[in-house]
């Protein structure tokens, strides 16, 4: 025989839990024995884990009741109910999830998964968020006012982070739109985007067109930004100005 407490922690509830569970007529009270106690027998404490268990799934106590007075078939089929029941709560709940994990970036609420691929592989070549953010906005303005060119758009994109030295740029271009306009290393990066231009127009036969390639890279209220786009501009009108005079 058990006492109250050892009754409990037979089920793992507390003493008030199991007093409850009187107050309610769920769980016979004993007599007091000769001493003064209440004895439960071993069904008791089988009883308390099915109230508990049952109580634990979000059964209603009123329905619990019932179902400890029902038969054997009636109880297991009311089991089988409770089960599904559970596993619709948890469908729903990991949909929930999912759902909720999504808001975390936005982009896959709007965008399709060959866009979220292009965003997630340009924070897997290290692109900063603030750029990622740009790009993920003008990819949902372009849905939204031109969806018949996502997908030559998508191909393009991805063409050009498979080409190593147009990645490289990118990756550059991202880190300067913070740097002094008078960082020696920009006279670097304008060659280095110059020469890019010019292999562009040799290999297509007409100029390449960085501002395109690299949009959204350029911010032209950056001081380094606005120094590097008028040092091309200037050293591709020099090019045009020769050309003609040939």
């Amino acid at each position: 025989m058990l006492t109250i407490s050892q009754l409990a922690a037979t089920a793992g509830v507390t003493v008030r839990t199991v007093r409850h569970y009187h107050h309610f007529g769920l769980l016979p009270e004993p007599e007091r024995d000769a001493s003064g106690y209440r004895c439960y027998s071993a069904q008791a404490a089988v009883d308390l884990i099915r109230i508990r268990t049952l109580a634990d799934a979000g059964v209603p106590l009123a329905r619990i009741d019932a179902l400890l007075h029902a038969q054997p078939t009636e109880f297991a089929s009311a089991i089988t109910d409770i089960d599904a029941a559970l596993q619709r709560k948890i469908d729903q709940l990991t949909e929930y999830r999912r759902r909720i994990a999504e808001l975390a970036s936005g982009e896959r609420l709007v965008l399709p998964p060959e866009v979220v691929a292009i965003l997630n592989r340009m924070r897997g070549l290290g692109v900063s968020e603030r750029r990622v953010r740009l790009e993920r906005d003008s990819w949902i303005l372009l849905q939204a006012l031109d969806p018949g060119s996502m997908p030559q758009r998508i191909r393009d994109k991805n063409a050009r982070f498979d080409d190593p030295e147009t990645t490289r740029l990118y990756l550059a271009c991202d880190r300067t739109v913070d740097w002094d306009p008078h960082d020696p290393r920009l006279d670097r990066l304008i060659d280095d985007l110059d020469a890019w231009e010019i292999r562009h127009e040799r290999e297509s036969g007409r100029p390449g067109n960085l501002k395109l390639v690299f949009s959204r890279i350029f911010d032209e209220a950056s001081p380094a930004w606005q120094r590097i786009l008028s040092t091309l501009a200037h050293r591709a009108e020099q090019r045009r100005t020769a050309r003609h005079d040939s």
